[in-house]
């Protein structure tokens, strides 16, 4: 068994489903006749957001792998890497290494030297023999603790050596940490002498798949629930209790409980201040539960810090409130159900609108309610259909909506709902994004037509870079900066998928509907929505 098999053999008995890869790469033939599907994207950071979007849909428990070959393909893969480690998404990246004794000749590029600031941990397979050791490593380090891409360096002669005895591997279990029962007891003490606290969680519930126990927390708590952008779906927002997400836009719901909190409970979640997320007033008393200690009075003082699995926290937590008498009861549905009311009157004239060119909010709307959100992934682009998408859409199931919120790359979300797909075939991943994004990665619609995903694009076009009108003022006037166009439906239809233009709001349903029936064939679909700019965010809260 030469180095290819032996890495393609552990991928397959780790339960290994595809490889997302861009060729040349040994490892591609070897893992396709072990059985494992590769799906080559058009170019390397789609390849990555593949990856990951397939991670992120299965919580990490069935894992995205990515292959590419040695210098320009790794070189092509580094934003993809840092779009992941910027999220904590558990991928494992393969990449070609130049051979061993070229790796400090300039210019080779050495994967290991150059990921190491965006992964979680990396290394180099210099000696055939360290395969079944270092991808042990590595899907440890991938199923334990912070998420967070991981890499192994191939150098060009690993593939081919022969392992000097039979391959020696099993499959790799990770662990949890439970967290010190003196700091939940501390905590629950807060929680429950609290006037009016607030959950705050993040994806660290989605990936301990905790979403009954915060639901459950809640209700003992009777404490509103708000998540990050990342965290979204980690409380179903068509609870009673839930606020939303705080992202650069957010809800009423958030802005008005969150203003008026004594206590915060951040579960899962980094607290990391950051331009896609909301800020915590001061003023809170803070409580702080991560899987990372590093993250501990980072941006944030932490009044009261618990490390541990956010499964395992809410747990516990659960555990010590019931003991000490159980629920408490402040009102808060009604307050929510209020808050919410009027805060959807005042957007409505926004969401109804027969505006043409069509309003966004109009499309993310009807879109809402045309659709199975129970059985739908929706993500979106980075720009101004995230911040439209973020407070309206109102994600029912954990994994139902992929949010990605400290970096934030044009054109990510096309990978990440082909990702999606592959997860779950049998689920609608649609995927919104603006006229910026698609011009990014845009041919990459040919790998969802050819590797037969029937993923849904959904493309804001108002030919303009809108929201960066106030950062070139006089460029955009002098010289129309900030211009841009296509025919983004003919563009679809050329590379193999199906596309339909929508001119008017009346048109968007009946084009919804003929597009899921085309994905229910396996052929992607993109409806091109002629929308009118609306980028102001300012009258959120």
């Amino acid at each position: 068994m030469n180095g290819a098999e032996a890495i393609a053999e552990i991928l397959k008995r780790e339960g290994t489903e595809f490889l997302a890869c861009y060729p040349r790469q040994a490892l591609i033939e070897a893992a396709a006749k072990a059985g494992i599907r590769p799906i080559l994207c058009r170019q390397e950071r789609v390849g990555m957001a593949i990856a990951d979007g397939f991670s992120r849909t299965t919580n990490g428990r069935r894992l995205g792998v990515f292959t590419m070959q040695q210098g320009p393909g790794t070189e092509n893969a580094f934003p993809g890497a840092a779009q992941a480690f910027s999220d904590n998404v558990p991928i494992l990246l393969i990449p070609g290494g130049e051979a061993t004794g070229k790796r400090f000749v300039a210019p080779n590029f050495s994967a290991v030297d150059n990921f190491r600031h965006v992964t979680k941990w990396c290394a180099e397979v210099w000696h055939v023999d360290r395969i079944p050791e270092l991808m042990r490593r590595a899907f440890y380090q991938l199923r334990t603790g912070k998420g967070g891409p991981v890499l192994l360096e191939v150098p060009r002669e690993v593939w081919t050596a022969t392992l000097s005895g039979a391959l020696d591997y099993a499959p790799v279990r990770g662990n949890r940490s439970a967290p010190d029962p003196a700091d939940i007891e501390a905590a629950a003490a807060v929680l429950l002498r609290a006037r009016a606290p607030v959950i705050h969680a993040g994806q660290g519930v989605l990936y301990a798949e905790a979403t009954d126990a915060l639901v459950r927390l809640a209700t003992l708590l009777d404490a509103p629930v708000m998540t990050t952008l990342p965290g979204k779906s980690a409380f179903p927002e068509n609870h009673p209790l839930a606020l939303g997400a705080s992202a650069i836009s957010t809800t009423g719901m958030i802005a008005a409980f969150l203003g008026r909190a004594d206590a915060v409970f951040g579960i899962g979640t980094s607290f990391t201040r950051t331009n896609y997320g909301r800020t915590i007033p001061p003023g809170k008393v803070t409580i702080h539960a991560t899987l990372d200690a590093g993250d501990v009075n980072k941006d944030y003082r932490a009044d009261h810090a618990v490390i541990g699995d956010a499964g395992l926290v809410l747990e516990a937590l659960i555990a010590v409130i019931e003991r000490r008498g159980g629920r408490t009861e402040r009102g808060t549905a009604a307050g929510v159900a209020a808050a919410k009311k009027a805060w959807l009157a005042d957007w409505m004239p926004q969401l109804t609108s027969n505006e043409v060119p069509i309003n966004p909010y109009r499309i993310i709307w009807d879109l809402r309610h045309a659709v199975d959100v129970d059985n739908t992934i929706i993500t979106h682009d980075a720009g101004s259909p995230r911040d439209q998408i973020v407070p309206f859409w109102e994600a029912t199931r954990p994994r139902g909506y992929m949010g990605w919120g400290k970096s934030t790359q044009l054109g990510y979300g096309l990978g990440l709902v082909m990702g999606a797909k592959l997860a779950r075939p049998e689920a609608l991943c649609i995927n919104i994004m603006g006229d910026a994004a698609i011009g990014m990665v845009g041919l990459d619609i040919e790998t969802a037509a050819r590797n037969r995903l029937g993923i849904l694009t959904i493309v804001f076009n108002n030919g303009a870079m809108a929201i960066e009108r106030d950062s070139m003022p006089f460029a955009i006037e002098r010289y129309g900066a900030h211009a841009q166009g296509g025919d983004y439906r003919a563009i679809a239809e050329a590379l193999g998928g199906f596309g339909i233009r929508v001119e008017k709001p009346a048109e968007f349903v009946p084009a919804l509907r003929r597009a899921i029936e085309v994905t229910r064939t396996g052929r992607p679909a993109l409806i091109e929505c002629m929308t009118k700019e609306c980028h102001d965010i300012s009258r959120f809260p």
